[in-house]
Protein backbone atom coordinates (compact mmCIF):
# COMPACT_ATOMS: atom_id res chain seq x y z
CA UNK A 1 0.00 0.00 0.00
CA UNK A 2 2.52 2.48 0.92
CA UNK A 3 4.79 1.42 -2.38
CA UNK A 4 1.42 2.23 -4.16
CA UNK A 5 0.79 5.89 -2.36
CA UNK A 6 4.50 6.51 -2.79
CA UNK A 7 3.95 5.83 -6.79
CA UNK A 8 1.11 7.91 -7.34
CA UNK A 9 2.34 11.19 -5.17
CA UNK A 10 5.94 10.60 -7.40
CA UNK A 11 3.30 10.32 -10.82
CA UNK A 12 1.43 13.81 -9.54
CA UNK A 13 4.54 15.81 -9.05
CA UNK A 14 5.94 15.15 -12.50
CA UNK A 15 3.06 15.76 -13.73
CA UNK A 16 2.75 18.87 -12.04
CA UNK A 17 6.38 19.91 -12.75
CA UNK A 18 5.92 19.48 -16.40
CA UNK A 19 2.33 21.84 -16.69
CA UNK A 20 4.46 24.37 -14.71
CA UNK A 21 7.68 24.16 -16.83
CA UNK A 22 5.70 25.06 -20.67
CA UNK A 23 3.08 23.95 -22.34
CA UNK A 24 5.21 22.72 -25.66
CA UNK A 25 6.43 19.30 -26.12
CA UNK A 26 9.88 18.92 -25.43
CA UNK A 27 10.38 17.31 -29.61
CA UNK A 28 9.13 20.36 -31.22
CA UNK A 29 11.00 22.35 -33.44
CA UNK A 30 12.13 26.03 -31.61
CA UNK A 31 9.82 28.18 -33.23
CA UNK A 32 12.63 31.43 -34.13
CA UNK A 33 11.73 34.75 -35.07
CA UNK A 34 14.77 36.94 -36.65
CA UNK A 35 15.52 40.15 -35.51
CA UNK A 36 18.21 42.03 -37.90
CA UNK A 37 19.85 45.07 -39.45
CA UNK A 38 20.11 43.54 -43.27
CA UNK A 39 22.17 46.16 -45.38
CA UNK A 40 25.22 46.19 -44.20
CA UNK A 41 27.41 43.39 -42.89
CA UNK A 42 27.03 39.83 -44.51
CA UNK A 43 26.74 37.83 -41.56
CA UNK A 44 23.35 38.63 -40.94
CA UNK A 45 22.79 37.23 -44.53
CA UNK A 46 24.57 34.05 -43.41
CA UNK A 47 22.67 33.68 -40.52
CA UNK A 48 19.44 33.92 -42.30
CA UNK A 49 20.77 31.37 -44.93
CA UNK A 50 21.39 28.60 -41.72
CA UNK A 51 17.43 29.26 -40.45
CA UNK A 52 15.86 28.60 -43.59
CA UNK A 53 18.46 25.18 -43.61
CA UNK A 54 17.42 24.99 -40.11
CA UNK A 55 13.77 25.09 -40.83
CA UNK A 56 13.21 22.71 -44.06
CA UNK A 57 15.33 20.47 -42.00
CA UNK A 58 12.50 20.18 -39.15
CA UNK A 59 15.09 21.97 -36.40
CA UNK A 60 13.04 25.62 -36.31
CA UNK A 61 10.18 27.16 -37.29
CA UNK A 62 11.06 30.05 -38.69
CA UNK A 63 8.30 32.62 -37.90
CA UNK A 64 9.33 36.11 -39.38
CA UNK A 65 11.78 38.20 -39.93
CA UNK A 66 12.04 41.42 -38.35
CA UNK A 67 14.47 44.18 -40.19
CA UNK A 68 15.50 46.81 -37.50
CA UNK A 69 17.67 48.88 -39.93
CA UNK A 70 15.43 51.47 -41.78
CA UNK A 71 14.31 51.64 -45.53
CA UNK A 72 12.29 49.69 -47.50
CA UNK A 73 15.17 48.65 -49.08
CA UNK A 74 16.58 46.87 -46.30
CA UNK A 75 13.27 45.08 -46.00
CA UNK A 76 13.84 44.28 -49.93
CA UNK A 77 16.66 42.17 -48.85
CA UNK A 78 15.00 40.09 -46.83
CA UNK A 79 12.40 39.82 -49.26
CA UNK A 80 15.01 38.71 -52.30
CA UNK A 81 16.72 36.34 -49.62
CA UNK A 82 12.97 34.74 -48.42
CA UNK A 83 11.83 34.34 -51.99
CA UNK A 84 14.99 32.94 -53.60
CA UNK A 85 15.67 30.03 -50.66
CA UNK A 86 11.97 29.73 -51.29
CA UNK A 87 10.37 31.07 -48.12
CA UNK A 88 8.81 34.27 -49.68
CA UNK A 89 5.92 33.43 -47.64
CA UNK A 90 7.91 33.85 -44.63
CA UNK A 91 6.13 37.92 -43.19
CA UNK A 92 8.35 40.95 -42.99
CA UNK A 93 8.78 43.44 -40.64
CA UNK A 94 10.21 47.13 -40.79
CA UNK A 95 11.15 49.41 -38.04
CA UNK A 96 9.79 52.78 -38.95
CA UNK A 97 11.64 54.75 -36.24
CA UNK A 98 14.73 53.69 -35.40
CA UNK A 99 18.10 54.85 -35.82
CA UNK A 100 18.86 57.27 -37.74
CA UNK A 101 21.36 56.62 -40.80
CA UNK A 102 23.56 53.78 -39.15
CA UNK A 103 26.80 53.30 -40.45
CA UNK A 104 26.89 50.70 -43.53
CA UNK A 105 29.58 48.55 -43.42
CA UNK A 106 28.99 46.79 -46.67
CA UNK A 107 26.23 48.27 -49.15
CA UNK A 108 23.95 45.56 -50.59
CA UNK A 109 20.69 47.86 -49.69
CA UNK A 110 19.53 47.63 -53.60
CA UNK A 111 20.06 44.21 -53.64
CA UNK A 112 16.03 44.33 -55.45
CA UNK A 113 17.19 46.42 -57.95
CA UNK A 114 20.33 44.25 -59.45
CA UNK A 115 19.70 42.88 -63.06
CA UNK A 116 21.62 40.37 -65.17
CA UNK A 117 23.01 40.80 -68.46
CA UNK A 118 19.21 41.10 -70.00
CA UNK A 119 18.34 43.57 -67.88
CA UNK A 120 16.19 41.92 -66.28
CA UNK A 121 15.54 42.16 -62.52
CA UNK A 122 17.89 39.21 -61.23
CA UNK A 123 15.83 38.38 -58.19
CA UNK A 124 12.54 37.69 -58.23
CA UNK A 125 10.38 39.53 -55.15
CA UNK A 126 6.98 37.93 -53.42
CA UNK A 127 6.62 40.32 -50.41
CA UNK A 128 6.26 43.80 -50.98
CA UNK A 129 6.15 47.12 -49.04
CA UNK A 130 4.29 48.49 -47.04
CA UNK A 131 5.74 46.71 -44.74
CA UNK A 132 3.99 46.49 -40.75
CA UNK A 133 5.94 47.79 -37.96
CA UNK A 134 8.70 45.44 -36.45
CA UNK A 135 7.01 45.46 -33.41
CA UNK A 136 3.90 44.95 -34.49
CA UNK A 137 5.23 42.07 -36.55
CA UNK A 138 6.58 40.83 -33.03
CA UNK A 139 3.02 41.23 -31.25
CA UNK A 140 1.41 39.49 -34.25
CA UNK A 141 3.75 36.61 -34.23
CA UNK A 142 4.51 36.21 -30.75
CA UNK A 143 0.08 36.44 -29.60
CA UNK A 144 -0.28 33.27 -31.70
CA UNK A 145 2.46 31.26 -30.26
CA UNK A 146 2.11 28.78 -27.45
CA UNK A 147 3.52 29.80 -23.93
CA UNK A 148 7.36 29.89 -23.24
CA UNK A 149 8.18 28.37 -26.83
CA UNK A 150 9.77 31.45 -28.72
CA UNK A 151 13.30 32.21 -29.49
CA UNK A 152 14.12 35.48 -30.85
CA UNK A 153 17.86 36.19 -32.21
CA UNK A 154 18.44 39.36 -32.26
CA UNK A 155 21.45 40.23 -34.44
CA UNK A 156 21.45 43.51 -35.25
CA UNK A 157 19.85 46.85 -33.12
CA UNK A 158 17.56 46.61 -30.38
CA UNK A 159 15.08 49.08 -31.18
CA UNK A 160 12.02 47.04 -32.03
CA UNK A 161 12.67 45.26 -29.12
CA UNK A 162 12.59 48.35 -26.97
CA UNK A 163 9.50 49.18 -28.79
CA UNK A 164 7.98 45.76 -28.59
CA UNK A 165 8.45 46.13 -24.93
CA UNK A 166 7.01 49.76 -24.73
CA UNK A 167 3.84 48.66 -26.37
CA UNK A 168 0.24 48.42 -25.12
CA UNK A 169 -2.39 45.78 -25.92
CA UNK A 170 -3.85 45.29 -29.50
CA UNK A 171 -6.08 43.22 -31.26
CA UNK A 172 -3.08 40.68 -31.67
CA UNK A 173 -3.04 40.31 -27.41
CA UNK A 174 -4.19 42.53 -24.76
CA UNK A 175 -0.92 41.79 -22.58
CA UNK A 176 1.52 44.68 -22.46
CA UNK A 177 4.46 44.05 -24.46
CA UNK A 178 6.36 42.81 -21.46
CA UNK A 179 3.94 40.41 -20.53
CA UNK A 180 3.63 39.00 -23.92
CA UNK A 181 7.45 38.68 -23.84
CA UNK A 182 6.93 36.55 -20.61
CA UNK A 183 4.37 34.61 -21.55
CA UNK A 184 5.73 33.71 -24.72
CA UNK A 185 9.41 33.99 -25.13
CA UNK A 186 11.38 31.03 -24.22
CA UNK A 187 14.96 32.74 -24.57
CA UNK A 188 16.46 35.72 -26.27
CA UNK A 189 19.87 35.49 -27.81
CA UNK A 190 21.37 38.91 -28.73
CA UNK A 191 24.42 39.21 -30.70
CA UNK A 192 26.01 42.02 -28.61
CA UNK A 193 28.15 42.77 -25.19
CA UNK A 194 31.67 43.07 -24.62
CA UNK A 195 32.41 41.26 -21.48
CA UNK A 196 35.95 41.49 -21.52
CA UNK A 197 38.77 42.35 -18.92
CA UNK A 198 38.01 45.89 -19.22
CA UNK A 199 34.67 47.78 -19.64
CA UNK A 200 33.43 47.39 -23.90
CA UNK A 201 30.96 48.98 -25.84
CA UNK A 202 29.38 46.79 -28.84
CA UNK A 203 28.54 48.80 -31.96
CA UNK A 204 24.77 47.21 -31.86
CA UNK A 205 23.86 48.78 -28.47
CA UNK A 206 26.36 51.88 -28.67
CA UNK A 207 24.95 53.29 -32.02
CA UNK A 208 21.29 53.50 -30.36
CA UNK A 209 21.85 54.17 -27.13
CA UNK A 210 17.89 55.06 -26.00
CA UNK A 211 16.49 52.49 -27.33
CA UNK A 212 19.36 50.17 -25.54
CA UNK A 213 18.50 51.74 -22.26
CA UNK A 214 15.04 51.02 -22.62
CA UNK A 215 15.27 47.17 -23.61
CA UNK A 216 17.61 46.79 -20.32
CA UNK A 217 15.48 48.30 -18.34
CA UNK A 218 11.98 46.44 -19.59
CA UNK A 219 13.09 43.07 -20.75
CA UNK A 220 11.70 40.55 -18.03
CA UNK A 221 14.23 39.07 -15.42
CA UNK A 222 12.42 35.82 -15.86
CA UNK A 223 13.15 35.21 -19.06
CA UNK A 224 16.78 34.04 -20.13
CA UNK A 225 19.10 36.03 -22.54
CA UNK A 226 21.95 34.38 -23.92
CA UNK A 227 24.53 37.13 -25.51
CA UNK A 228 27.12 36.37 -28.13
CA UNK A 229 30.17 39.09 -27.46
CA UNK A 230 32.07 40.11 -30.26
CA UNK A 231 35.00 38.68 -28.94
CA UNK A 232 33.78 35.03 -29.66
CA UNK A 233 33.08 35.46 -33.65
CA UNK A 234 36.30 38.17 -33.69
CA UNK A 235 38.27 35.02 -34.71
CA UNK A 236 36.04 33.47 -37.32
CA UNK A 237 36.17 34.78 -40.48
CA UNK A 238 34.65 33.55 -43.50
CA UNK A 239 37.32 35.50 -46.13
CA UNK A 240 35.55 37.05 -49.89
CA UNK A 241 37.59 34.09 -52.16
CA UNK A 242 36.28 31.04 -50.21
CA UNK A 243 32.75 32.77 -49.79
CA UNK A 244 32.48 32.81 -53.71
CA UNK A 245 34.36 29.26 -54.11
CA UNK A 246 31.82 28.01 -52.10
CA UNK A 247 29.12 29.04 -54.52
CA UNK A 248 31.13 27.92 -57.42
CA UNK A 249 27.45 26.06 -58.29
CA UNK A 250 26.17 29.28 -59.59
CA UNK A 251 26.49 32.87 -60.35
CA UNK A 252 22.77 33.62 -59.48
CA UNK A 253 22.98 33.51 -56.03
CA UNK A 254 22.31 36.98 -53.60
CA UNK A 255 24.62 36.35 -51.36
CA UNK A 256 27.43 35.58 -54.36
CA UNK A 257 26.28 38.72 -56.02
CA UNK A 258 26.71 40.69 -52.70
CA UNK A 259 30.92 39.44 -53.31
CA UNK A 260 31.08 39.74 -56.81
CA UNK A 261 29.24 43.17 -56.54
CA UNK A 262 30.56 45.38 -53.10
CA UNK A 263 34.13 45.80 -51.43
CA UNK A 264 33.67 42.88 -48.42
CA UNK A 265 37.55 43.30 -48.13
CA UNK A 266 36.36 44.77 -44.32
CA UNK A 267 37.24 42.11 -41.98
CA UNK A 268 33.58 40.28 -42.20
CA UNK A 269 33.81 38.01 -39.09
CA UNK A 270 31.47 35.61 -38.60
CA UNK A 271 29.26 37.21 -35.40
CA UNK A 272 25.77 36.98 -36.20
CA UNK A 273 25.46 33.02 -36.94
CA UNK A 274 26.76 32.17 -33.36
CA UNK A 275 23.32 33.31 -31.80
CA UNK A 276 21.15 31.31 -34.65
CA UNK A 277 23.38 28.04 -34.15
CA UNK A 278 22.87 28.49 -30.49
CA UNK A 279 19.82 29.15 -30.64
CA UNK A 280 18.78 26.33 -33.00
CA UNK A 281 21.60 23.60 -32.01
CA UNK A 282 21.52 24.26 -28.59
CA UNK A 283 23.89 25.81 -25.73
CA UNK A 284 25.45 22.45 -25.05
CA UNK A 285 27.76 23.48 -28.24
CA UNK A 286 29.23 26.59 -26.66
CA UNK A 287 31.26 27.60 -23.39
CA UNK A 288 28.81 29.78 -21.49
CA UNK A 289 29.46 32.51 -18.49
CA UNK A 290 27.90 31.23 -15.34
CA UNK A 291 24.72 32.85 -14.62
CA UNK A 292 23.96 36.46 -13.64
CA UNK A 293 22.66 40.26 -14.91
CA UNK A 294 23.53 42.01 -17.64
CA UNK A 295 23.31 46.12 -17.08
CA UNK A 296 23.81 48.95 -19.55
CA UNK A 297 25.71 51.74 -18.50
CA UNK A 298 24.98 55.67 -19.68
CA UNK A 299 28.24 55.00 -22.27
CA UNK A 300 26.10 51.76 -23.39
CA UNK A 301 28.51 49.11 -21.86
CA UNK A 302 27.54 46.05 -20.94
CA UNK A 303 28.17 45.12 -17.30
CA UNK A 304 28.11 41.38 -16.19
CA UNK A 305 27.66 41.09 -12.51
CA UNK A 306 26.97 37.01 -11.54
CA UNK A 307 24.15 35.53 -9.49
CA UNK A 308 22.68 32.61 -9.60
CA UNK A 309 19.82 34.20 -9.87
CA UNK A 310 20.32 35.51 -13.07
CA UNK A 311 18.67 34.97 -16.27
CA UNK A 312 21.92 36.14 -18.44
CA UNK A 313 24.26 33.90 -19.90
CA UNK A 314 27.14 34.80 -22.14
CA UNK A 315 29.28 32.68 -24.73
CA UNK A 316 32.51 32.19 -24.59
CA UNK A 317 35.27 32.35 -27.05
CA UNK A 318 36.66 28.92 -28.20
CA UNK A 319 39.61 27.12 -29.47
CA UNK A 320 40.60 26.80 -33.06
CA UNK A 321 39.19 23.69 -33.40
CA UNK A 322 35.73 24.76 -31.98
CA UNK A 323 36.31 27.66 -34.13
CA UNK A 324 36.66 25.83 -37.40
CA UNK A 325 33.85 23.89 -36.45
CA UNK A 326 31.82 26.76 -36.21
CA UNK A 327 32.59 28.19 -39.86
CA UNK A 328 32.35 24.93 -40.91
CA UNK A 329 28.91 25.14 -40.25
CA UNK A 330 28.52 28.72 -41.83
CA UNK A 331 30.05 27.36 -44.74
CA UNK A 332 27.59 24.27 -45.28
CA UNK A 333 24.93 26.66 -46.56
CA UNK A 334 26.69 27.75 -49.09
CA UNK A 335 28.13 24.57 -50.42
CA UNK A 336 25.16 22.91 -50.48
CA UNK A 337 21.97 23.80 -53.57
Amino acid sequence: MKKTLLFVCLCMALLSCTKSRTNVPATMPVAVIYDTDLGSSTDDLFALEMLYRYHEEGRCRLLGVVVDREGEDCAAVADVMNTYFGHGDLPIGLVQEGIDTPYVWIDYRNMASWCGDGGSPMFDRTNMPPYPDGWQLYRRLLAAEPDHSVAIVSVGFVTCLAQLLESKGDEYSPLSGVELVRQKVKCLYVQGGSFGDTLGTCYNLVVGPDFAQTFFRLWPTDVDIVFSPGEVGDIIEYVPDTVIADIDWTDIHPVKQVYLRCNTHTGQMMWDPLSVIGAVEGDGLFSLSERGTVSLTPGAETVFTPSSAGNCRYQLPGDSAWNAMMLDKIRTVNRMH
